[in-house]
């Protein structure tokens, strides 16, 4: 029964620390250490950590001033001492099953070296049923970890037992897209696995790290996405790519145009059965692209960036797919009912069950 270390880095979450927390020392699977890194906080976020450490020897708590959160990521890989490292971030909420189901999937091909899954929707107090994307199911995940982050990053756990220390890091140069660097550095040399399932309720609010640093981790992204396809040969410059992540201008949506129909070409000429993982990665970096010149709220570089492509249909598609889920919102509702009873167990086990009954015999676990 191997130990699984939860990787929990904590910046100023008091408001969702207390559910997060709570879920992951009420796992279904008991054999769990927590290395909690307060990183500076300066609200509540170290007493509610010392709350749970008091009722429970499991926790170990470092605090310290604020270094960043790859700091952060690093310094609890270095004190993780279980077999297997599971992340968890401190606003979202872990389901009772969900470490148990990945420790079953990582046990039964010990030749796995990272695990994610699917995950629910919490927008407030609204919970919605989580869709996947069935190419998971058939593409193939080195492919599609070129073009965008394969993984909710809450839901990973990394097999020590398979990758080495030097690859298991993050890496500061990718900030704010770290995790998008460490999976597809591990994808590229071992098997990692999607599980279907919805594995937490990932929780949307302005202050999460996404919405705080949205422009800076979508540069970074489409940087890491450049390096990648120069790597794979499909594209030998990047360049193109850098201009829109700096700045949306006629001159930096043509040359993201330019890039978009180029690879789609590239893309194009790739070998049978590949060819339908590439082609799903370049539709998700022209969304990605998209989205970024639509966010700019000018309509004149959306418009020229969906003529130079020639893209119009594709929009159009996807708008029609909205209204489609707008007509199917009764079947929708039955789903998010079906997602909140799923969150309502969880929160009513992490209520009923004390903290003293899942505790590990005195000294079972190290310090």
């Amino acid at each position: 029964m191997p130990l699984v270390s939860v990787l929990l880095p904590v910046y100023n979450g008091g408001a969702y620390l207390d559910a997060a927390l709570g879920s992951i020392l009420r796992q279904d699977y008991r054999r769990i250490e927590v290395i909690a890194i307060d990183d500076g906080s300066t609200d509540a976020s170290l007493r509610i950590l010392e709350k749970f450490r008091r009722a429970d020897s499991r926790i170990r708590i470092v605090s310290r001033e604020n270094r960043g959160l790859i700091a952060s990521l690093n310094e609890g890989l270095e004190l993780a001492g279980g077999e297997l490292v599971a992340r968890m971030d401190a606003d979202d909420i872990a389901y009772p099953f969900r470490l148990s189901r990945q420790v079953a999937v990582l046990q039964r091909d010990p030749a796995v070296a990272i695990c994610g899954g699917g995950v629910d929707s919490l927008v407030g107090s609204r919970l919605f049923r989580g869709i996947g994307d069935p190419i998971f199911a058939t593409g193939d995940l080195r492919i599609l970890s070129l073009f965008f982050t394969i993984f909710i990053h809450s839901t990973v756990v990394y097999n020590r037992d398979v990758l080495p220390d030097a690859l298991l890091h993050y890496d500061a140069r990718y900030p704010h897209a770290e995790d998008f660097d460490l999976f597809r550095r591990i994808t590229a040399h071992f098997p990692a696995v999607m599980m279907e399932e919805s594995l937490i309720a990932y929780r949307t609010h302005d202050g999460s790290v996404t919405s705080r640093h949205k422009k800076r981790m979508r540069a970074t992204h489409l940087d890491i996405v450049g390096e990648n396809l120069r790597q794979e040969g499909l594209m030998p410059d990047h360049r193109l790519l850098r201009s829109i992540a700096k700045e949306a201008t006629p001159e930096s949506v043509r040359a993201a145009a330019d890039y978009v129909l180029r690879l789609e070409t590239a893309v194009a000429a790739t070998s049978a059965p590949s060819r339908t993982s590439y082609e799903a990665g370049w539709l998700n970096l022209f969304y990605f692209i998209y989205t970024m010149i639509a966010d700019e709220k000018r309509p004149e570089l959306t418009r020229q960036f969906l003529d130079e492509t020639g893209k119009w249909g594709l929009i159009r598609r996807r708008e029609r797919y909205a209204w489609q889920v707008g007509s199917l919102a009764p079947g929708l509702s039955l789903l998010s009912l079906a997602a909140n009873k799923r969150l309502g167990e969880a929160i009513r086990y992490m209520s009923s069950v004390p903290a003293s009954s899942i505790l590990p015999p005195a000294g079972h676990w190290q310090e």
